[in-house]
């Protein structure tokens, strides 16, 4: 039988390597001031994302965030290519909304914290959220039958005439 001291190192070790990859917008288990950014867009306000190389003003990187879906993101100092241009790498998902913790798996060189520049627009609203499939109601071609527990309770309508 293992002593209680091992058992619990296992444990901690294990638990250690579940949280390594993952990543929380609150900061989780050590919140610091450069743990990331996270935008959500609504149907009532839908946002883009573009992040400016300031050197060049040019767009290195935009994204129009679905409604509904939320883009996490975080910048990763000194872990790019190693050229002095591109110091930097920025880890980035898109999630549903709300979504508080998960693993960044996209990765993309950008320039230095001083070089780069977040820029956020609002799109016209309303935009509608992407529709999800549980909630679609099967649709029938048949018409409704006419009886006592139809709307007109088993009675014809009469056409009225138009105005």
């Amino acid at each position: 039988m293992k002593p209680l001291h091992a058992t619990l190192q296992c444990l901690a070790v294990t638990g250690a390597m579940l949280l390594v990859g993952c990543y929380t917008p609150a900061g989780g288990f050590n919140p610091s001031t450069g743990r990331g950014f996270t935008y959500v867009s609504t149907p009532t306000r839908p946002v883009t994302v573009t992040l400016i190389d300031t050197r060049n003003n040019e767009a290195f990187f935009k994204l129009d965030i679905p409604a509904g879906k939320q883009l996490t993101f975080k910048f990763v100092e000194g872990s790019g290519s190693g050229s002095r241009a591109n110091p930097t790498s920025m880890m980035w998902e898109v999630w549903d909304a709300k979504t508080e913790f998960g693993s960044l798996d996209n990765q993309l060189i950008c320039p230095p914290s001083s070089c780069r520049r977040i820029d956020v627009s609002f799109r016209p609203a309303p935009e509608d959220a992407p529709m999800d499939p549980t909630l679609l109601i099967p649709q029938s071609n048949e018409q409704p039958a006419s009886g006592p527990n139809s709307p007109a309770g088993g009675r014809q309508i009469p056409n009225r005439p138009k105005d």
